[in-house]
């Protein structure tokens, strides 16, 4: 693995390498479903100090989308997970 200033990736593929993987799994859907990067996603949004729930919505599938496949038919569902996520994460009531 190549050690540059870049961050770490697989010198023989390229990808990234399965130490930076962090998935956790949440229901969507009523599915269990896992989450690539979710406690850095909830992390981020969280340090935006938002108050709209469409805007902390908004934030939290744009940030998993960079992370994970999310199916445009499910986005909903993936926001209402995250939401639900995101409340406990962060204590709120929104």
């Amino acid at each position: 693995m190549s050690g540059d200033k870049e961050g770490k990736y697989c010198s023989i593929c390229g990808g990234i390498t399965p130490d930076q993987i962090k998935i956790r799994k949440i229901l969507v859907g009523g599915r269990e479903t896992g989450i690539d990067q979710l406690d850095r996603i909830l992390s981020d949004v969280s340090a935006l100090h938002l108050d709209d729930q469409g805007e902390i919505r908004g934030e939290l599938v744009k940030r998993a989308k960079i992370f994970n496949y999310i199916p445009t038919k499910k986005t909903d569902a993936y926001a209402d997970a995250l939401m639900e996520e995101y409340r406990q994460f962060s204590g709120s009531i929104l």
